[in-house]
């Protein structure tokens, strides 16, 4: 590309950005990031925009995840990119393939100068920035090869006094995807004779596990062992007779049980983090732990492990297959354990007392919802003290039905990471999950999914507080004047948003959730349920622990 073809830097890299892969952008557009931002719709890409650039940050985050492909997210310079930043720093942490393209105010006598790379490198994120009309489009390249190849957050910096140059300089070679990290044999076939002295093996699967679900099962069924996933790749097993769901602090109490009792856990693609292990309480203290990564540095990162296996989760598990050969074993699979797992896999499966006075218990209210609501769905949830709830009651259909945005912990992202979710699986019915804190902080996208027209429901549990520190503080006498709020009118506020919308106290109020899910849909509809407020969540603990 040269000059004369009349190219601003700005447009080339747009249109760079695009020829790489990109279809989808999210963003807030101010005059650093006009140009660029209309050069990838004009190329093809699909714009979405956000009222808030964190929003608009999480949008693209969960679209990456879902799609499994890069995103953009275009930002204005300075104040784009630190409203911005949360939503970045949870996709940084993440390991979502997200290309960050922000505008930069180079001259420190600009209001919007801050120092962008150092930003990005305090959040975990890549920082790379076009520096000349020459490499600005090998640059822009090279953004979206290192989300796409490496799985990394990257902050493309585009000076303002750099965007406005004629273009010069082309784009090299795409690279093309890497061959999956082959297994090392001696780890192979030692994984292999662990799982063949295991009596209770588990398999507990992240999302570095999400495409290998066929090679898992199979390797499963060889040896024996139950499967379980983390958080972030609930739904991964949906309909094996074996599933046990999510492993953890939503782990349903048989989960627990048989988890704690293993005699060999194997995490795929996933770290056995302290949430996913409860802290190492769901590890015997005889079990063995092995990990299986394709990154070595994430081997024993978070807990000490026996051995490690350095492998493609998917090649890794064909080739113990291959090495364990012969019929299947018993393991952990027994009729009893069947039978078990039929009876109580479900959090729902487990008797409850539901609370009362004037307020719906939030385990009635989500049963009841996943009762109502199309098995194709996907289910986005916030956090907070209800976060549990809809994590556990509401099921999914697969590993692409549940996106879990909490690397970072932020409150307020559940909104945004739904619509995302929702804009990468159209065929699927959104549903959104949030607490009464974080439905406030999101409050700016309620009217993005109606300008969408996308049929989500927003689900919010409302406790009129904070409901995390509420129970963590309150038993200690503490005044909580500061984390509790006057009840908000959340069916009120949708309806000004041109939402349809219901307020639920009790189950009989459910009625107008199915007269909606009976109608034509053409506005989204949000359920604000008062929620009872007196019982702690039991996942808090774990949640104070890790703070």
């Amino acid at each position: 590309m040269s000059g004369a073809t009349g190219r601003t830097v700005a447009q080339a890299v747009g249109e760079t950005l695009v020829a790489r892969g990109v279809e989808a952008v999210f963003g807030v557009v101010g005059s650093g990031n006009f140009v660029a931002t209309n050069a990838m719709v004009a190329a093809g890409a699909r714009y979405v925009a956000a009222r808030h650039e964190g929003g608009a940050a999480t949008m693209a985050d969960a679209h990456a995840r879902v799609t499994g492909r890069p995103a953009v997210l275009s930002l204005h310079q300075g104040c784009g990119l630190t409203n911005a930043l949360t939503g970045i720093t949870e996709a940084a942490k993440s390991r979502t393939p997200l290309v960050v393209l922000t505008a930069e105010a180079t001259s420190p006598r600009s209001n919007f100068f801050v120092d962008q790379p150092a930003l990005a490198a305090a959040v975990g994120a890549m920082s790379l920035r076009a520096t000349s009309a020459d490499d600005a489009v090998a640059v822009a390249a090279a953004a979206v090869d290192t989300a796409r190849l490496e799985r990394r957050t990257v902050v493309l910096n585009l000076p303002l006094d750099v965007q406005g140059l004629p273009a010069g300089g082309a784009a090299p070679p795409a690279v093309p995807a890497p061959s999956p990290v082959p297994p090392d044999e001696a780890a192979v076939a030692r994984l292999a004779e662990a799982l063949r002295a295991a009596r209770r093996p588990v398999f507990v699967a992240g999302r570095g596990a999400r495409a290998a679900r066929t090679a898992l099962e199979f390797l499963a069924e060889r040896c024996g062992a139950l499967l379980a996933t983390s958080a972030v790749a609930k739904g991964l097993f949906r309909g094996s007779d074996w599933d046990l769901d999510v492993s953890g602090g939503f782990a349903t109490p048989l989960a627990a049980e048989l988890i704690s009792e293993a005699d060999l856990i194997v995490g795929w693609g996933c770290q056995l983090n302290m949430w996913t292990m409860r802290h190492g309480r769901l590890i015997a203290e005889d079990a063995v732990v092995v990990q299986v990564d394709d990154d070595g540095t994430a081997i024993g990162a978070q807990r000490e492990v026996a051995f490690g296996v350095v492998g493609d989760v998917h090649a890794t598990a064909e080739a113990v297959t291959a090495v364990l050969g012969g019929p299947a074993a018993g393991g952990y699979r027994t009729a009893e354990v069947r039978d078990a797992i039929a009876a109580r896999g479900r959090w729902r499966d487990e008797p409850r007392t539901d609370e009362e006075g004037g307020r719906i218990d939030p385990r009635a209210l989500t049963a009841a919802l996943d009762d109502l609501l199309p098995a194709e769905r996907v289910v986005a949830v916030d956090s907070g003290n209800f976060m549990g709830y809809p994590s556990m009651f509401l099921d999914v259909p697969d590993e692409q039905g549940f996106c879990f945005t909490q690397a970072f912990q932020s409150v307020g992202l559940g909104l945004a990471t739904a619509i995302g979710a929702a804009l990468a699986r159209p065929d699927r019915l959104p549903v959104a999950a949030l607490g009464d804190g974080g439905a406030l902080m999101g409050a700016a996208e309620l009217e993005t999914v109606v300008r969408l027209g996308l049929p989500m429901v927003v689900v919010v549990y409302d406790d009129a507080g904070y409901g995390a520190e509420v129970h963590h503080f309150g038993p200690d006498g503490h005044p909580l004047d500061i984390v509790r709020f006057p009840e908000t009118d959340f069916a009120a506020i949708a309806r000004g948003h041109g939402y349809d919308a219901v307020t639920v106290r009790g189950p009989a109020d459910l009625e107008g959730v199915a007269a909606w899910l009976a109608g034509p849909r053409s506005a989204p509809l949000l359920v604000d349920a008062k929620v009872t407020r007196e019982v702690p969540s039991w996942w808090l603990e774990e949640a104070f622990r890790g703070h």
